[in-house]
């Protein structure tokens, strides 16, 4: 019996990782057509302030989330934040039920926003905490899977629904949801290899909370440097596609409603695909090539994606560009990036981790909107920028086979 209990923890832990992922990726994806329905009726021109003012917004809480990290407990910080958001959620059903209008709908896009990238940093921080480094490489993916089932069972909810019920009966079961990822990731147990356990990894509580102590953290530390380039470049990658894909979508698809169907089923391709990655591949390769090797793949895949579209710019290639991308990026990249944080010290999972996937990740889109308005000025057209997503996207390549390397100097494979 007692070589069998870590076995029962460990399926444990795995259930409700992978539970509290899939609940929690529901419940986003459940509230995002609501968003972006909501958010079309203010019309297109509204959408770069609302994308301002969510990054104004993750900019003011980033000092709030460094205040709040040294001041409670790891197990509880997560489950905290979530009922934070469902107490959110529950006022946003009562005002769209009572007093909506254009004012709750900005508001309400700004913060699903902002509350899927805290929510999803948070989540994979505390993954980092309780799986050791053996089995992070083992399970993130399967972990990574569930919130690509997730990915699926939302859509689907909002799609039976919207016609059926009020837009406030869709926020109060998508808080119903959060509620029950929160239970899930406040039951999960630690291995004892992980942090604060014997396996050597740095131990103790998050310091500091100072206003900038993310950024100052991921300053003085290039692994955490390098993880920011990474970010910030795949966030480059994203929005080049998301614009170009917007552009096309509107000539192909006039019909706001085909349009509608179009995206969404690209959003249920991808998220398909990136469960099966997920489940079955990131966990083998990151086994058998390491994170360096799943890292490197992801950069290649890429790569080599933007090429074939440099070479034949239309919408259907950019299309299957855009799934590339964005399974890529879930179901191999982003969860071999996780895996580089249960390395690190608790600052940096939670601390700069935060700062990387909210401010750091947001700032590169904004940059990104940008620069791409700049390059049309020029008069560049989806081959260039296609070409310029290949360069960028082989620096991703170059960036992951570093940050590979220093995960393994620090003790990882």
């Amino acid at each position: 019996m007692d070589g069998a209990e870590p076995v029962r923890a460990a399926r444990l832990r795995l259930a409700l990782s992978f539970g509290s992922f899939t609940l929690l990726l529901a419940a986003y994806y459940l509230l995002r057509p609501l968003r972006d329905a909501l958010a079309a009726g203010q019309g297109s021109a509204t959408i770069k302030y609302l994308s301002s003012a969510v990054f104004v917004t993750m900019l003011c809480i980033a000092p709030l989330f460094g205040w709040l990290v040294p001041r409670l407990p790891r197990p509880r910080l997560v489950p905290f934040l979530y009922g934070f958001f469902v107490c959110n959620l529950l006022g946003f059903a009562a005002v769209f039920t009572y007093r909506p209008g254009d004012v709750a709908a900005r508001v309400f896009y700004v913060w699903v926003t902002v509350f899927n990238m805290f929510a999803v940093s948070v989540f994979w921080s505390r993954m980092a905490d309780v799986w050791s480094e053996t089995g992070a490489r083992r399970r993130f993916g399967m972990i990574a899977a569930g919130g690509s089932l997730g990915g699926l069972l939302g859509p689907l909810l909002a799609r039976e629904l919207a016609s059926s019920v009020a837009p406030g009966t869709l926020v109060l079961l998508a808080a119903a949801l959060l509620a029950g990822a929160a239970t899930c990731i406040g039951l999960v147990p630690a291995d004892p290899a992980a942090a604060g356990g014997s396996g050597g990894r740095p131990t103790g509580e998050p310091s500091g909370g100072a206003v900038l102590a993310g950024f100052a953290l991921i300053a003085r530390t290039p692994f955490l440097a390098a993880i920011a380039a990474l970010v910030a470049l795949g966030s480059l990658l994203g929005m080049f596609v998301y614009i170009e894909m917007a552009r096309l979508a509107a000539i192909a698809y006039p019909d706001a409603a085909a349009r509608t169907a179009f995206f969404s089923g690209r959003d249920l391709i991808v998220n398909g695909i990136s469960a099966i990655l997920q489940f079955a591949v990131i966990g083998s390769v990151a086994s058998r090539l390491g994170v360096r090797g799943a890292l490197v793949a992801a950069g290649l895949v890429v790569t080599v994606s933007f090429a074939g579209l440099a070479l034949d710019p239309t919408l259907a290639v950019l299309t299957v560009t855009n799934v590339v991308l964005r399974c890529t990026e879930f179901g191999l990249a982003k969860p071999a990036r996780d895996m580089l944080y249960t390395v690190l010290e608790p600052a940096a999972r939670y601390q700069a981790k935060n700062v990387i996937d909210t401010t750091v990740s947001r700032g590169s889109d904004v940059t990104a909107g940008w620069v791409h308005a700049l390059l049309g000025r020029f008069g560049m057209a989806l081959a260039g920028y296609a070409w310029c997503g290949a360069a960028l996207a082989a620096l991703v390549t170059v960036v992951g086979f570093k940050l590979g390397s220093g995960y393994r100097r620090r003790g990882g494979f």
